[in-house]
């Protein structure tokens, strides 16, 4: 019953509306503006980060304008996976820069939220997180959980999403459009992870 309400959703917005074209525009980003995502000792200045404003598919089959902040040197090419992804019709819940929401991951992610630069570490280490240094995107956090190593599933409510048998629209898979659209450009994804499995993550460390 899941998969077949899954499939007529999907139907239904991938005949939806026809989309105005898709648009995009990499600007600079101040100190201020990313507001408490910063802090000093983080390891990247707001002079290496750009701010990507992107058009997105909602998925109220309408589009829409979000916001990521991600490293200058990958800015243009996520506009252009983001580009791919709209073409397509990927349904996006909301993308809003990780200040909106306190650099709270937690929360970010509870609101299904699309974002990319958060200065932290990785959950549990010392280690700055890819997201620290702009090269992680995170796609629809709820519908693309994380789970940990002990089976424990981030955020809470995500916890019907860890059953990747579903083929709600928003979810990835393996080699799906979304995932082969980051890894032409080079990028990773944790869902390929054998433990833990974060579905919502990309990263594309420096050459």
């Amino acid at each position: 019953m899941i998969t077949a309400i899954a499939t007529v959703a999907a139907v239904l917005l991938l005949a939806g509306p026809a989309l105005p074209p898709y648009t995009s525009e990499v600007a600079p980003v101040t100190q201020e503006r990313l507001g408490p995502s910063w802090r000093a000792g983080c390891p990247v200045g707001a002079d290496q980060l750009r701010l990507v404003r992107v058009d997105y598919v909602g998925f109220d089959g309408a589009a829409h304008r979000g916001e990521l902040v991600v490293a200058d040197a990958v800015a243009r090419e996520v506009a252009d996976i983001f580009g791919e992804l709209y073409r397509d019709r990927f349904p996006i819940e909301r993308m809003d820069t990780a200040e909106k929401f306190a650099a709270d991951d937690d929360r970010s992610m509870a609101a299904d939220n699309t974002s990319a630069f958060n200065c932290r570490p990785i959950e549990g280490t010392s280690r700055w997180s890819y997201h620290a240094y702009g090269r992680a995107v995170d796609i629809n956090t709820l519908r693309n959980p994380y789970i940990s190593k002990s089976g424990a599933v981030s955020p809470p409510a995500g916890a019907p999403y860890a059953d990747r048998n579903r083929t709600d629209p928003g979810m990835i898979h393996a080699d799906d459009a979304t995932v082969r659209a980051f890894k032409r450009r080079g990028w990773s994804w944790g869902g390929d992870w054998t433990s833990p499995k974060d579905y919502q993550h990309f990263e594309k460390p420096p050459a």
